[in-house]
C-alpha cells in the first residue's frame, strides 16, 4: 500500500513537471513572438493553451483522489495540497503567456514604437524565475526558492520603469497610445508571471520546511 502511494506521488510530481515544461515553452514563445515580431508564433501560443488546461485537470483529480483515499500526513500532505496551488499558478502563467501573445498579434501589424530594451530584460528575469521555481520544487531546494522571490522586486521595478517610459510616449503623441498600451499590458503580464513564480517558490519552502513565508518578508530564518 505504501509503495503504491509513493508511486502515485511520483506520477503526480512528473505531471507537475510536464505542466511546467508546457508553460515555460508558452512563455518563451510568447516573448520570442514579440522580440522577433512573429505573429504565427504568437498564434501558436494561443492555440496550444488547451494542453495546460488538460494537464491541470488531471493533476487536480489525482490530488483529490490521493487526499480522499490515502489520507496522507505531514510532508506528504503538504506536498499534495501545495501541488494543487502550484498547478493553479502554472495555469495562470499559461493564461498570461496567451495574453501576451494576443497583444503581440495586433502590435506586430504596426510599426515598432521603440527598440525593445527593458521588456526583454524583464522577460528574461521572469522566465528564469519560472524555471528556478520549478527546479527548486523538483530538488526541494529552499535556497533556490528564496533566490526566486528575492528577484521579484527587480521585476516590479522594471515594470514601473516601463510604465513611466511608455506614458511619456503616449503624452508626446496620441498616435502612440495603442502601441504603448499593448506594451504596458505585456509588461504587466510579465510582472504577474514573476508573481506566480514567487508563489511557487513559497510553496517549496512550505513543502520542505512546513513554514509559511507569505507576508513575512520572505526570510527562511524565521521560526
Amino acid at each position: 500500500m505504501e509503495r503504491r502511494f509513493e508511486q502515485q506521488l511520483g506520477i503526480l510530481r512528473k505531471k507537475l513537471i510536464q505542466m511546467a515544461s508546457i508553460v515555460e515553452t508558452a512563455i518563451a514563445n510568447a516573448v520570442n513572438s514579440l522580440k522577433e515580431r512573429d505573429s504565427e508564433l504568437a498564434r501558436s501560443v494561443v492555440t496550444h493553451d488547451e494542453q495546460v488546461d488538460v494537464v491541470e485537470l488531471e493533476i487536480d483529480k489525482q490530488c483529490i483522489d490521493l487526499l480522499a483515499l490515502q489520507q496522507p500526513m505531514a510532508v506528504d500532505l503538504r506536498f499534495i495540497t501545495s501541488a494543487m496551488k502550484i498547478t493553479n499558478n502554472l495555469e495562470r502563467m499559461g493564461d498570461l503567456a496567451v495574453n501576451i501573445a494576443e497583444r503581440v498579434i495586433p502590435l506586430n501589424q504596426e510599426p515598432q514604437l521603440k527598440p525593445l530594451i527593458d521588456i526583454p530584460i524583464m522577460a528574461n528575469i521572469a522566465q528564469t524565475m519560472v524555471k528556478d521555481s520549478i527546479d527548486a520544487f523538483v530538488n526541494k531546494d529552499t535556497a533556490l526558492a528564496q533566490s526566486v522571490y528575492q528577484r521579484d522586486s527587480t521585476v516590479d521595478a522594471l515594470n514601473d520603469q516601463i510604465f513611466r517610459e511608455l506614458l511619456t510616449y503616449m503624452m508626446e503623441d496620441p498616435g502612440n497610445i495603442t502601441r504603448a498600451v499593448h506594451l504596458m499590458f505585456i509588461s504587466q503580464h510579465l510582472e504577474r508571471i514573476a508573481d506566480h513564480s514567487t508563489n511557487i517558490a513559497e510553496e517549496v519552502v512550505y513543502i520542505v520546511k512546513g513554514r509559511v513565508v507569505k507576508h513575512r518578508g520572505h526570510s527562511l530564518n524565521e521560526s
